[in-house]
């Protein structure tokens, strides 16, 4: 038995928890807490590479794997989904299968990996709703693909975005969630009734809603429009300020409800990296502001996200006026609904744990200490 214990950021209050095999034994009062706060580890659903590590530049390694697991404990992620965008079949299936044989080779790795998220390859073609995916690789979904996926990875494969307006995209919406697959609508430029359809037929998420957009749409009806109505689906949002207006991230998390809204981060390898010009296989030459925006050199297009979860938490409580507790359940309890019910503070959950510091206005929530199924992983 070990004891955790800080200030709980729903009441103010002291807490003590109580730590046994791995899970929470028992959560109580405590009145000598310290000053930091204590939460549920962050859970980040879409990670493409942070500070450097870059899991799409077509050669995953073990060192790149480790790496982002020990760096995204840095901010308090606990449990993330390595994400590979569009590629190759090739190009996937080498990521998949480098990330599969390190994660079984090391026990902080399979403890925090859960599963993989493919962000593509069927996803729209057109310019805007495509997003930075390369073009030349975009095609329709393929059941005989994604059990390829499946058999290199040993199944590790558990989320897929895809756009429902693909020929064949129903049946295999379907296909993947009769097997547990998480299927999440995302870079599209479907119409309601497609978007309706692939959530009756077993797709429940949309990836980071109201970005891998046109930047015109018709003011109504419109795929946007769609899924916020669709209560089948949980939106992902990226709160970093740059990717959602603060009007658009508080009208879409009002119309979707705190219980199907989650955080995601979408960082890229540039996330982390000091400010300047870069090339990157992905984008181009793309440039890092002193504020962490990420954009195409010389435009005002982003070309992707620049911060991790632990800002996307402080500056979401921020944009939409809710409280601390409320952003941090965006980003423990409701992603932990997609990985197997993590990100709990309750008696008998895994106790993937946080400590830190943060005060009104802070723009981050600073990491002093994280928790993974019990056992100390990270310290400041």
């Amino acid at each position: 038995m070990r004891t955790v214990d800080g200030i709980d950021p729903r009441t103010g209050k002291g807490i003590a928890i109580d730590i046994a095999d791995g899970k929470i034994a028992a959560i109580r009062p405590a009145e000598n807490a310290g000053s930091h706060y204590l939460s549920a580890g962050l859970i980040d659903l879409q990670v493409n590479g942070f500070r450097g590590f870059d899991l799409n530049s077509g050669g995953v390694t073990p060192n790149v794997v480790l790496s982002l697991c020990e760096e995204l404990l840095s901010v308090g992620v606990t449990t993330w989904l390595p994400t590979i965008i569009t590629a190759s079949e090739e190009a996937i299936l080498q990521a998949l299968e480098a990330i599969a044989k390190t994660r079984a080779g090391h026990q902080l790795i399979a403890e925090m990996v859960p599963g993989i998220h493919i962000e593509g390859p069927s996803i729209s073609d057109r310019d805007g709703p495509r997003g930075a995916h390369p073009l030349r690789h975009v095609r329709p979904p393929s059941i005989a693909e994604f059990d390829g996926w499946q058999k290199v990875s040993g199944d590790l494969v558990s989320m897929v975005t895809v756009a429902p307006e693909h020929e064949g995209s129903i049946d295999y919406i379907r296909a993947l969630a009769g097997r547990g697959v998480h299927v999440a609508l995302g870079h599209t430029a479907a119409t309601p009734e497609q978007i309706h359809a692939a959530a009756e037929a077993g797709a429940v998420l949309s990836t980071h809603l109201g970005n891998g957009a046109a930047a015109m749409l018709p003011r109504h009806p419109n795929f946007i429009w769609a899924q916020l109505a669709d209560d089948r689906l949980t939106a992902s949002f990226i709160a970093d300020g740059w990717h959602l207006p603060s009007d658009t991230f508080k009208a879409m998390l009002r119309a979707k409800g705190m219980e199907r809204a989650i955080l995601v981060s979408d960082m890229v390898a540039l996330a982390g990296m000091p400010p300047g010009l870069y090339d990157q296989p992905v984008g181009g030459r793309v440039e890092v502001s002193p504020e962490r925006r990420i954009s195409i050199a010389g435009t005002r297009y982003l070309a992707g996200a620049g911060l991790p979860l632990s800002a996307n938490v402080a500056i979401a409580a921020e944009m939409a006026g809710i409280q601390l507790a409320d952003a941090l359940m965006l980003a423990t309890k409701n992603p932990g609904r997609f990985v197997g019910g993590r990100g709990r503070m309750e008696v008998g959950a895994r106790a993937d744990l946080l400590r830190f510091d943060w005060s009104p206005g802070d723009r981050e929530i600073t990491v002093r200490e994280a928790w993974i199924h019990g056992e100390k992983a990270f310290c400041a």
